[in-house]
């Protein structure tokens, strides 16, 4: 049996031309450049920074829509997510999942850099005071934790053909994701510290910041696929875009327990807690 798309002569996907790359790379430069001015209180052609910045995310998030309205039509309608071409989009993600641990590593490297050989032998360092990490850490740790069981339990629920599981489960962990960055949102409203407060605070904000930044994405990711979900793009042996986005999240939870372990629980032990 052949396992081409209808009026194709191969099972292989040749992606059309599209203007949206070039299109959502402009808006990203966009998005950093207005992020740069806004740092710097500068302005471009006399239009503040947090604006041009702010025409850079509403660009990006056009373009990521259209974008995968395009993508969905191809797997939908256009056939052309073959097995085939199922297996290149997996080694894709997993090599994207690869990319951003290496991403992350930076980040715990520098941390452990300044960390296991203080100036001054003291870490933290002196006037710094860390959070606790049995208050809203190990709260967030909880959420995350319970968000990786409920999107189990929906691709279970996806794989016995349970379509209201399936949309349940995805809605509590939408509902999850979006705990998890309120509360971080909370506790980074309550630092003792800065961002320019020196080596502790930098790598404090870089790494959790841009772990909560990816739980952003990955709860965009799920809240798209809980819509595709209740629309029934998803069948048991049809649904790469969902298990794409449970592997990004399961990524997020992993991370995060490193984070929790090594950026709050060690590196802030025996230091006076933030109130």
């Amino acid at each position: 049996m052949s396992t081409s798309p209808a009026g194709h002569k191969h099972p292989y996907h040749l992606v059309d031309p599209s203007p949206w790359p070039i299109i959502g790379a402009l808006f990203a430069g966009t998005m950093f450049g207005g992020t740069v001015l806004y740092m710097h209180g500068d302005t471009l052609f006399g239009i503040p920074g947090p604006w041009v910045m702010a025409v850079g995310i509403l660009g990006i998030l056009a373009i990521m829509a259209v974008w995968w309205r395009d993508v969905i039509w191809e797997a939908m309608r256009g056939g052309y997510h073959t097995p085939v071409v199922q297996i290149g989009l997996r080694y894709g993600m997993a090599l994207f999942i690869a990319s951003e641990v290496m991403f992350f590593a930076a980040f715990f490297w520098a941390f452990f850099n300044a960390s296991l050989f203080p100036v001054g032998g003291v870490w933290p360092p002196a006037g710094i005071r860390p959070f606790d990490p049995f208050e809203v850490p190990f709260l967030n740790t909880l959420i995350l934790l319970l968000s990786g069981t409920t999107v189990t339990w929906a691709h279970h629920c996806l794989l016995e053909n349970d379509r209201k599981g399936l949309i349940q489960g995805l809605a509590v962990t939408v509902f999850l994701g979006v705990c998890f960055t309120s509360l971080q949102a909370y506790e980074y409203s309550h630092a003792a510290f800065s961002f320019k407060g020196g080596i502790y605070p930098s790598t404090f904000f870089m790494a959790t910041g841009f772990h909560g930044f990816h739980v952003m994405i990955g709860t965009t990711f799920l809240a798209v696929n809980l819509g595709r979900a209740i629309k029934g793009h998803f069948t048991p042996d049809h649904h790469f875009g969902f298990e794409a986005a449970a592997w990004y999240w399961h990524f997020v939870d992993v991370v995060w327990l490193f984070l929790f372990v090594c950026v709050y629980w060690w590196g802030g032990a025996g230091a006076t807690y933030a109130g």
